[in-house]
């Protein structure tokens, strides 16, 4: 028959347990069915035989309790009960299987549950939160997925360029019709040039349509003439006369101020500088004349 105090007094204190872990301050225990993980009378699994505990199965939480009945047979030793996952629930699962056992065991047990369904909640809103994902990446890849990079964009400068020459060299009739070379490269840089022939075209048509407006004679009907234009029509023909009378004005001071100076001449016969001088104010007027001349071989044959 079993007896906690003698398995106790073996494997507690200072004496071997293979669980068991010394520290400086206090002892622990690894047992899986451990309540509290501390090495003691109370909370020790081996030493007790009406013992009781809690664990966590793949999210699933069991309440594990010792039949010592069985002890004959470890495999069978421990019966499993499931708790609900309501918490009020468990609660009281607990409570209804663990009637006979002491309030200390009660106590733990709900404590123990208490811990695991905190920490289930964490590990859900951990798996449904956003993580960052760290890869690794050698510095070798690296390198070696730039040089090829760097190659790639070479060859790729070079193929440009050498299918530029070609084309160039098959539109000016270089090779003639010795050269095999793909239709569809030669066709695609045609097509590019029509495109650019068509915009010039285009340009060309546009600027062809504004010039045709220019002095361009329309005719405005009445309604169609604004005020602002009235207005500026009124102001051109005030200066119209404005300036014929100025001129008007100027002529006949001119014309005074000659019978002036013909009568002052006449009457005290003064030199006629004055004269000379209104004289060099009008304009000058060349007068050509042209004589016809007969030719000389004409003259001769009417003198002969």
């Amino acid at each position: 028959m079993q007896n906690d105090d003698v398995i106790w007094d073996l494997i507690g204190n200072d004496q071997f347990c293979s669980f068991k872990v010394k520290t400086k301050t206090q002892n622990f225990c690894r047992n899986e069915y451990n309540v509290t993980g501390l090495c003691n009378r109370s909370s020790c699994p081996l030493a007790n035989s009406q013992y009781a505990t809690v664990r966590e199965e793949k999210g699933q939480v069991f309440l594990y309790m010792k039949v010592i009945e069985r002890a004959a047979f470890p495999a069978r030793m421990w019966e499993k009960v499931k708790l609900s996952k309501n918490y009020e629930k468990a609660l009281e699962q607990i409570d209804e299987n663990l009637i006979y056992w002491s309030r200390f065991s009660r106590h733990k047990c709900k404590q123990r549950f208490t811990k695991i369904t905190q920490y289930l909640i964490r590990i859900r809103k951990l798996t449904l939160k956003r993580q960052r994902k760290l890869v690794p990446l050698s510095r070798k890849v690296e390198s070696r997925e730039k040089r090829k990079e760097e190659k790639a964009l070479i060859a790729a400068q070079l193929d440009n360029a050498i299918e530029k020459e070609l084309l160039e060299r098959l539109k000016q009739g270089t090779y003639g019709d010795i050269y095999n070379f793909p239709v569809h490269a030669f066709d695609k840089a045609l097509d590019q040039q029509d495109e650019s022939q068509s915009e010039s075209e285009e340009e060309e048509v546009e600027e062809e349509e504004d010039d045709e407006d220019v002095g361009k004679k329309e005719f405005v009907a009445e309604d169609e003439v604004e005020e602002s234009d009235l207005s500026d029509f009124e102001e051109m023909n005030n200066l119209k006369v404005s300036s014929d009378d100025e001129e008007e004005e100027s002529t006949e001071e001119e014309e005074e101020e000659l019978e002036a100076v013909t009568k002052a001449s006449k009457s005290k016969g003064k030199s006629p500088a004055r004269g000379a001088a209104l004289r060099k104010k009008r304009a000058y007027v060349e007068i050509e004349y042209e004589q016809e001349t007969q030719p000389a071989s004409k003259s001769r044959a009417t003198h002969s």
